[in-house]
């Protein structure tokens, strides 16, 4: 009997043992969960700890323009301002629209909102946190696989950056475009988004200045109201060769202005750069947006026309026009991209024909007026447009824009349209901030355009462009819907879109373009596209014909076939490319290279909800051999991939 008692007692035990093991466990995945998703959903706003968001130093922008004021410290001792954690489980449910935090109903489930609790509480204990991290640390190491790349540094921008601060602005160098000169395989230009268009010499190593935009409170550049503030797209945003630059030396920039800072003119400064001929330069009438934007946030994106007389050197000797002014309704999201046709012959129809890529200025999360803007077709905001910059091209064929500096393809599918916008060629999309073109090799007349989509709640997007398709932003966002408290749910099986001229009129009904590629916003997705290329390079015949992309902000590089990308095409929105990670173990280096550097904040500066404390700021850029570079603002560098381990 003894014996008997004995080992029920010990079976009770090891019953009790492994119940306490298993809720053990089951509270740790719990929190790992809840970690995730905190990261993927709220990080962005309460920062990486739950400080709030001044604290993190993430200063919401939105909230601060409709008067309202930042979050709180989610972890002091009465982060919850006493609240059960049923109240706060409904709070996050039901959103506070007033204080911009969305509605996460249907976005996540009870017990996930409940993990999310649970972790924020968790983070008043250091050593369960410090567990904590350890656990998410082995789970997310084991999420890296694939093919791996090696990168050589190739060119150390100078730190143009400001090292005082952990935020964006706080990265060394803001390189975003790589592009070779045409006509000339030894040089390369490259911009800096704090004002400079360097010129790098591969035989000599030098990098030059070549032009400065920044003339802005007493510095040595053209504009007096360009501005690079506030970090993100802002500066000198782009640039492009015409198609015949190497004959006639013209080429294009995209620059951001504060078009209300006080005391200056618009216009390039006299006597900055000897060779620059200002005669007859005039400024531009504004391209509107439909509502005046708050004046404390008026900026202009302005594309420029250089006509260098003297190339091969690494001076500027010509003259400039402006061709277009855009002013924007919000301070993200902006006028980002100018891109040719590279397969158009003179006599084409796409002829120096420019596709603008156009951001939503932030519209699509506001609720209000301004929201569906992307949607509508009376506003530029959302929409890649296409122009023909030079006004000597197809007369016969194009209309005269209003200002009088660019012309309208006739063949532009709302140019009969009463009401829209006659430059539209796409719309519906948040930010198509880069695009690239696909050129098949059996019908090289006609190449696929490409477009890098950056998403707002749940996925980033890679869109194939077509002629007047809506790609549904903000109704839509990748394979998902989208209601005005930005609440995520599934696609009608019957999707059709009405077509909308404005907030009262519209003109028919259109079925949603929907994207080719499509990540999370989670662990192992990211927080933001970067841009990417069709590797038609010799270094890696592994990734000949595939789309090799990255992220922004976590520094990942995937890369899909073009064959997979070309087959999603097939307007089911549940069809996506797959996408295979390729490990380049630029996050690293790139926190090693900001500190040699000089680097003053513990890790990189910036911040994403996926990745956390510290940017990489990744952009991706090819050479005249179709040869692939890395550019990491973080550190303000520029890595050549040189092959494969």
């Amino acid at each position: 009997m003894y014996d008997s008692l004995r080992i029920k007692i010990s079976l009770l035990l090891v019953i009790l043992f492994q119940s306490a093991l298993f809720s053990q466990n089951s509270n740790q995945a719990a929190l790992i969960d809840g970690k995730n998703l905190y990261v993927t959903y709220c990080a962005n706003c309460h920062g990486n700890s739950a400080q709030g968001a001044i604290k993190s130093g993430f200063d919401i922008s939105i909230i601060t323009e409709k008067g309202g004021k930042q979050p709180p410290n989610l972890t002091d001792q009465a982060w919850d301002h006493g609240s059960s954690d049923a109240d706060i489980i409904k709070f996050i449910k039901e959103g506070n629209p007033a204080n911009m935090m969305p509605s996460f109903q249907g976005s996540l489930s009870d017990s996930q909102i409940k993990n999310v609790v649970a972790y924020v509480r968790s983070l008043s204990d250091n050593n369960r946190s410090s567990q904590l991290n350890s656990s998410v640390a082995e789970v997310q190491a084991n999420q890296i696989n694939g093919l791996g790349i090696e990168l050589n540094d190739f060119i150390e921008l100078p730190i143009t950056g400001d090292m005082s601060t952990d935020r964006v602005s706080g990265v060394l160098a803001r390189g975003g475009v790589l592009r070779g000169e045409p006509g000339n395989n030894n040089h390369l230009f490259i911009n800096d988004l704090t004002g400079p268009l360097y010129i790098y010499d591969k035989k000599s190593k030098e990098l030059k200045t070549y032009l400065n935009l920044d003339g802005s409170a007493g510095h040595n550049g053209l504009f007096p109201k360009f501005t690079a503030a506030m970090g993100y797209a802002a500066g000198l945003v782009n640039f492009v060769f015409d198609p015949e630059y190497s004959k006639n030396g013209i080429f294009y920039t995209l620059h951001m202005e504060n078009a209300v800072a006080q005391g200056e003119t618009a216009g390039p400064k006299t006597g900055i750069v000897p060779g620059l001929n200002l005669d007859g330069y005039s400024i531009s009438s504004a391209l509107l947006p439909p509502m005046a934007p708050n004046p404390r946030g008026v900026r202009d994106m302005v594309i420029v026309e250089w006509t260098d007389k003297q190339l091969g050197n690494t001076t500027f000797e010509g003259s400039a026009r402006e061709v277009l002014r855009m002013q924007l309704p919000g301070l993200f999201h902006p006028l980002n991209e100018m891109i040719f046709n590279p397969t158009a012959k003179k006599g084409d129809p796409e002829w120096r024909v420019m596709y603008l890529g156009v951001g939503d200025a932030g519209t699509g999360e506001r609720p209000g007026p301004t929201r569906l803007y992307a949607q509508r077709l009376d506003n530029y905001q959302g929409k890649i447009l296409r122009i023909i910059p030079m006004i000597s091209e197809h007369t016969r064929t194009s209309t005269l824009s209003e200002n009088g500096r660019y012309r309208i393809p006739n063949d532009n599918p709302f140019i009969s349209v009463p009401g829209a916008k006659k430059e539209i060629w796409t719309y519906g999309m948040r930010n198509p901030h880069r695009m690239t073109w696909y050129i098949d090799p059996l019908k090289p007349n006609n190449p696929t355009l490409i477009a890098f989509n950056i998403g707002l709640v749940t996925f980033e997007t890679i869109d194939i462009v077509k002629k007047g398709a809506n790609y549904g932003y903000p109704l839509r966002e990748g394979s998902r819907s989208m209601s005005e408290n930005n609440v995520m749910g599934s696609i009608p099986a019957d999707d059709i879109l009405p077509i909308m001229i404005n907030d009262s009129v519209t003109n028919g009904s259109i079925k949603p373009t929907y994207p080719v590629i499509q990540y999370p916003h989670a662990p192992g997705g990211g927080d933001a596209i970067a841009n990417g290329f069709i590797y038609r390079g010799k270094l890696i015949p592994k990734l000949r014909d595939c789309l090799v992309f990255g992220d922004i902000t976590t520094g990942r590089v995937w890369y899909s076939t073009i064959k997979d990308v070309l087959a999603a095409d097939d307007n089911d929105p549940s069809t996506v490319a797959p996408i295979h990670e390729l490990n380049t173990g630029i996050r690293q280096i790139s926190e090693e290279t900001y500190k040699r550097r000089g680097g003053l904040t513990t890790g990189l500066p910036g911040r994403g909800a996926v990745a956390g404390p510290g940017r990489v700021d990744l952009r991706i850029a090819e050479d005249h051999e179709g040869e692939l570079f890395l550019l990491s603002k973080g550190d303000g560098m520029i890595r050549k991939v040189i092959g494969v381990k």
